[in-house]
């Protein structure tokens, strides 16, 4: 049986690639599977498990279809079924030749205990055409999986990168400052660590990371609250206006 639909997921809200994806089946099928797609993707943060219901009756009725395996996958991932997620990912991948989940991959690898393999992923030649936002997170694991190898050295020496210069609020930018700031205070270099948990905090504006709290924690005082529309960041601003100059 078919989970009930949310009234708010509608085919028009599937994006304009996994539409093409289903331009291959009979137009009502396409829609259906095409708003239980929506449905997982409206659900994946709130509620995984219905998520996860959504994609999997997707899957069972479109499996040969790219953009079903990778929310399919996707929400695996979420509920952490490791091994279901990377043989759905390594389908779609295989299906369409799009490499924009890679990161998920390789954390998935790590999920199954298999740092090696993740840090085999995070080297794929296919990394090299990924988006920004995509090739730090591809690096912030496998940095976590040199971590978990116990090289700490070596988890610094995989974010160290062009972006670390960034000064633009992205939330991948501030995922980036906020796991090399991690790495810097296991490391035990503490000064290093306030710096680039500050820098995180300040381009964060969806709230991806807790760099406040890690931040007060560093400095020994207690956070009690962050009106975040109460703050400025004046380096954020500046760039967004020389991008709009």
């Amino acid at each position: 049986m078919a989970p009930p639909l949310p009234e708010e997921a509608t085919y028009d809200q599937l994006d304009a690639e996994t539409r093409r994806d289903l331009s291959s089946l009979p137009k009502s099928l396409a829609e259906l599977v095409g708003k239980h797609i929506v449905a997982a993707g409206l659900l994946l943060d709130e509620d995984p498990e219905r998520a996860y219901g959504h994609a999997a009756f997707a899957r069972r009725k479109a499996s040969r279809v790219p953009g079903v395996r990778e929310a399919s996958g996707v929400a695996a991932y979420t509920m952490g079924k490791w091994q279901e997620a990377l043989a759905d990912l390594r389908a779609a991948r295989r299906m369409s030749g799009r490499d924009n989940f890679l990161a998920i991959m390789a954390d998935c690898e790590r999920g199954l205990g298999r740092p090696e393999r993740a840090l085999e992923i995070g080297n794929d030649p296919g990394a090299k055409n990924l988006d920004a936002a995509d090739r730090i997170e591809l690096r912030i694991v496998a940095s976590g999986a040199r971590r978990d190898m116990g090289d700490l050295q070596g988890a610094l020496v995989e974010l160290q990168v062009p972006e670390l210069k960034e000064r633009r609020a992205r939330p991948w930018i501030a995922r980036l400052f906020y796991a090399y700031a991690d790495v810097l205070e296991e490391l035990g270099r503490e000064d290093d660590a306030r710096e680039y948990f500050a820098r995180a905090s300040a381009v964060d504006r969806e709230g991806v990371t807790d760099a406040d709290e890690r931040l007060a924690a560093l400095e020994g005082v207690e956070l009690v609250d962050v009106d975040h529309d109460g703050i400025v960041w004046t380096d954020a601003e500046e760039a967004d206006d020389e991008e709009r100059d």
